[in-house]
């Protein structure tokens, strides 16, 4: 695995909200840290509401994890670009996040350990 990117199950049970909505919950979610950056809950799809997630053509790449496909979320009160990645295709080091979604969190939009 890339030395400085670790994937380990996330403690207990973690929950997205977005504008005041549920998104999911999940006590299956990953926990990615990637060097000093702050770690990264990857939620499995099945566990969160993809009728509430809108694709976009947006992409960005790593050269670590690969092509990073985008998703907005479609909350009551407004829309938040591009707010949630996916890894579809993970590079073979970080295949454990292939059918999983991370969301930036942002003022509306967050990810809690419960």
């Amino acid at each position: 695995m890339t030395t400085d990117i670790k994937i380990r199950p996330a403690d207990g049970t973690w929950v997205v909200r977005a504008g005041g909505a549920v998104l999911g919950e999940s006590s299956n979610a990953l926990e990615l840290t990637e060097g000093d950056l702050p770690f990264v809950i990857y939620f499995p799809r099945n566990d969160i509401a993809m009728a509430l997630l809108d694709r976009t053509d947006h992409t960005t790449e790593c050269s670590k994890k690969g092509t990073a496909n985008y998703y907005s979320i479609m909350s009551k009160s407004r829309t938040y670009d591009n707010a949630v990645w996916t890894y579809e295709n993970p590079a073979a080091d970080v295949a454990e996040i292939k059918d999983h979604l991370a969301f930036t969190v942002q003022d509306g939009v967050n990810v809690e350990q419960l």
